[in-house]
Order: structure tokens, then sequence, then C-alpha cells
């Protein structure tokens, strides 16, 4: 299959390229570095430099490539600005869309998150709708991600991937990570929220995997959604951090609900390497 891997050199893409050509596609891999394209050439894939906010670039490069397929897990992290990922999730993801469907390509994947549903009492399904009515700062991520996933259905095909929190090697849940800095600090404390979180490596399966997923949302997260009380003293042990506080804020955010993998596990067959953050965050997190 011929594949475009927008985000070829991030944390997702960079683990998802070796998977998709050890399966034997023909991938195709954006970045908008220059020097980053020898590095991806070297791999076996074949390097597009363009940035994907100069749609003229991108159109070209996915008319060049002729791709069946489209994975997007472009992003913007590097300044920790919410408004910065969340622009790119509006005109990065546009560009991208556009030009994939002037290029006569079939199926997007994409990526998204867990936790911009509306708030309850119980892990959120699929179903659930987004939190549209969210005050800022949350809207800014929530908006972000509604604007994504209906671009993204402009195509024949879609696979919205809605990952819970990412954590390991070159995430901000690793140690030298954002939020390590922030329990060293003493600045990460306990709280009733709930989170579902998801190693970097099953991200990137669940995405090979979605080349032959039916069109659709679907949850990607591990095993055990948490509460604050429960996994923020773990990580910060992983990390070599002190004993975090607790909290004096609300004890749970209603939108701080969690996600259900079920669909993911019952009715497509994948279910997460890493099954429960309490492994990975004592294990293979360090």
């Amino acid at each position: 299959m011929r594949v475009f891997l927008a985000g070829a050199t991030g944390v997702i893409g960079s683990r998802l390229l070796p998977l998709l050509l050890a399966e034997g596609h023909q991938v195709t891999a954006l970045t908008r570095r220059t020097t980053d394209a020898e590095g991806l050439r070297s791999l076996g894939a074949e390097p597009a430099v363009a940035d994907a906010y100069d749609a003229e670039s991108l159109t070209r490069a996915l008319r060049n490539a002729a791709p069946e397929v489209v994975i997007h897990q472009l992003t913007d992290l590097g300044g920790a600005s919410a408004e910065a990922n969340a622009h790119m999730r509006r005109t990065g993801t546009r560009n991208l869309t556009d030009a994939a469907v002037e290029a006569g390509v079939r199926r997007i994947v994409a990526q998204s998150v867990a936790w911009a549903y509306q708030g309850g009492d119980i892990p959120a399904t699929e179903p659930t709708p987004l939190d549209l009515e969210a005050d800022l700062p949350r809207a800014t991520t929530v908006r972000g991600v509604a604007a994504l996933e209906a671009t993204v259905r402009e195509a024949p095909e879609w696979v919205v991937l809605r990952y819970g929190v990412l954590y390991g090697p070159g995430t901000w849940y690793a140690p030298g990570g954002l939020m390590a800095e922030r329990a060293l600090a003493g600045e990460l404390a306990t709280d009733g929220d709930i989170c579902s979180f998801l190693r970097v490596e099953d991200a990137a399966a669940a995405a090979l995997a979605a080349l032959d997923w039916p069109s659709g949302p679907v949850n990607i997260c591990d095993d055990e959604p948490a509460t604050g009380h429960a996994w923020i003293p773990v990580f910060c042990a992983a990390v070599g951090a002190p004993a975090p506080p607790r909290s004096p804020g609300p004890e749970r955010h209603d939108w701080a609900r969690g996600a259900d993998n079920r669909y993911a596990r019952e009715e497509l067959g994948w279910s997460p390497r890493h099954r429960s953050w309490r492994d990975g965050f004592t294990g293979s997190l360090l």
C-alpha cells in the first residue's frame, strides 16, 4: 500500500515508520526539515519536504506521492502551547486533507485525543459528544480537536484515533519530560481527575492496524483509567520526584472521566501491549 506519513519524525511517527516498512508498505515520509531527508531515506522511506502550513508545497508533495492512505500524526507541542497545537489541528489538518482529497487519497487516519469528551460519571465511549461548551482554557484544545475530526471526515474513508495521554521516551510523561520536571518541582498534585494513558509504542501499533479499520472514531488507550490520587504518586516515584502534595482544588472536574477502549478491543481486535500505566510507570517507562 502507498502510505503518506505526515509527522514521520515525531514521537509516534518515528515509531510507526519502521512498522509500516516492515509490513511492506511504500511510505512517503513528510518532514519540514531538509536535514531529516537523508535519515528517512536510509530507513527505506521516500522523504517529502514540505510545511503543513504551506498548502501549495503540501499539495505538490501529495500529488507527487500519489498515496492511497494518509496518516496524520502532525502536532505542535514543542512550546507546550495549547493554542499552537490547536492551530496545527485546524490549519495543518485543513491543508493536509485538502491536498489528500485533491490527490485522490481514499483514506485518512488521524491522531486525536481521548480527553475532549463532555463530562460524565463513567469513562467515555466513542458516541459521547465532544465538550464543545467547555470554558477556556480547555476550550482551545476541544475546539481544535473538533475541527480536526470534522475536517478528516471529508475523506471518502477516515479513522480518528482518540489517543489516551501518551507516556514513554520522548513524551512529557518520561524522565526529563515536562511532567517529570513539574513533579520534581513539587508542582504535580494529586486529585480525583480520571485519566486514560497510552504507551507510545501502542499508539503506533494502533495507527498501523487502522489502515484496515472501518471509518469512525476509536478510543485508543490502556485498560485502566485512573484518578490522579492513583497514578501521580507512582509517576513521581518512577522519575525520582518526592511524594506529591494533594490538590486544594475540586476533587474531580466533570470532564476528567477517562475513556473506554472496549470498541477497539471487542470489535476491532486491537488491545494495548501495555495494559496498564502501572506496569509502564514502574518498568518500561524508565
